[in-house]
């Protein structure tokens, strides 16, 4: 079961505080979760990033329009 925990306060600096801040929220939120619940939160926080990723690679895998490849 994954807790519902809201996130932790953090400071304007983000100093080493707010790293140990995450990490026990983050361990708070799985204690008790199973290794299935585990992997389906690390992939659902996953996705956007993962959207993100492949629309780059997209965007410069795409051929340069006429006008900006030089090629007249």
């Amino acid at each position: 079961m994954i807790h519902n925990i809201p996130k932790p306060e953090l400071s304007p600096n983000f100093t080493i505080d707010d790293i140990h801040k995450i990490r026990e929220w983050y361990n708070e939120r799985l204690k008790d979760a199973t290794v299935e619940e585990r992997l389906a939160d690390i992939r659902r926080q996953a996705e956007p990033g993962i959207k993100e990723i492949e629309a780059r690679r997209n965007s410069v895998l795409q051929p340069a329009p006429p006008e900006l490849s030089g090629k007249n």
